[in-house]
């Protein structure tokens, strides 16, 4: 039987019907400590690199490979930063969900940095202070809980490490 992705099975049972899903974002920063952004082709707007949960992988997994996939780096996961709510994603039209996010700090260990073009109009690194207008209210809190340099649970229960 050929292998389909998760999210595509789902979606071909649940319709348009809105979903929870898991899904994995990574802050990745070089020796600046600016943190690389990927421009998403889907709606044109900043974010992590990152993605959805695959029924067979860890959350880790998962993880490296969105990296790997987005942006053609390979990582090593340095650091859990916390779990995060987007409680309105929409990817289509009709597409929506409610995404829990796990996220990461991650270390380049590999690869050059080149833009997947099925994912990504343009990859940069940013200063804090830069971050651009972010798509996603989990991946903006966990840029800001990593610069705060603390971990964070969903909805707002923060503890520090």
């Amino acid at each position: 039987m050929e292998q389909t992705s998760y999210i595509k099975y789902l979606r071909d049972m649940v319709k348009d019907n809105k979903v929870i899903l898991c899904a994995t974002a990574v802050v990745v920063v070089n020796e600046d400590n600016q943190v690389l952004l990927q421009k998403r082709s889907d709606n044109k707007k900043w974010g992590l690199p990152g993605g959805l949960l695959e029924m067979d992988e860890s959350i880790m997994d998962c993880a490296i490979r969105e990296v790997k996939e987005e942006t053609n780096l390979d990582i090593e996961i340095t650091r859990f930063l916390g779990v995060f709510n987007n409680p309105q994603m929409r990817w289509k039209e009709k597409d929506e969900a409610r995404v829990i996010a796990f996220a990461f700090v991650g270390r380049v260990i590999g690869g050059e940095l080149k833009i997947n073009d099925e994912e990504s109009l343009e990859l940069r690194y940013f200063t804090y202070e830069a971050v651009p207008e972010v798509h996603s209210p989990d991946n903006q809190e966990a840029i800001r809980a990593y610069y705060e340099g603390r971990r964070h649970l969903i909805e707002g229960v923060g503890f520090d490490e």
